[in-house]
């Protein structure tokens, strides 16, 4: 499975291509689109979005995950993520690929494995994760490694629960 991963916002958007086969993941490619403060923000989000679009073409992705937004203090930084991460779902919708969102909650839960984790410890999580022979650098990238890795998690774990057969008996859990 290739999940191309997503950490939106105005200025910087992080982006990651993990491919995941059974517990073993790997980064096929990895970046930043950033925009300039100079451009107007239907512009900002034009490239956003032209580019989310460009990484889709060039590796296929099977789903997309993107994070959802968590509480901000500033009103506007919120609104203009919530921009930047509507255009990125807009690309996403516009080529049928299937959508999986992501607290940041549950990035540092699965990859670190303690939900208050600092960017510290979810990037050294990552590079392990990834094999990686250093923290991909700025922080939105390695954010969006670790919300394609949660997605691929997610929808594992999703899939050997509809596989289980449940027992009747408390504590007796079967595969089918």
């Amino acid at each position: 499975m290739r999940i191309l991963g997503i950490d939106p916002g105005i200025e910087r958007t992080g982006w990651g291509v993990v491919d995941y086969s059974g517990r073993d993941f790997s980064a096929a490619d990895y970046g930043c689109i950033v925009t300039s403060k100079d451009l107007t923000l239907p512009a900002r989000l034009l490239e956003i979005h032209a580019a989310v679009l460009s990484i889709m073409e060039k590796y296929k992705p099977d789903v997309f995950a993107v994070e959802q937004i968590f509480f901000a203090k500033n009103a506007k930084s919120a609104i203009d993520v919530g921009h930047a991460r509507g255009v990125c779902l807009l690309a996403a919708a516009s080529q049928g690929i299937s959508v999986e969102e992501v607290t940041p909650l549950q990035v540092k839960s699965l990859v670190v494995g303690y939900g208050n984790a600092t960017k510290d410890q979810v990037g050294k999580m990552v590079s392990s994760l990834l094999r990686l022979s250093r923290i991909p650098r700025p922080d939105d990238v390695c954010d969006a490694l670790g919300v394609a890795v949660t997605a691929a998690s997610k929808r594992s774990f999703g899939a050997r629960l509809v596989g289980a057969r449940i027992d009747e008996r408390p504590g007796r859990e079967t595969s089918k």
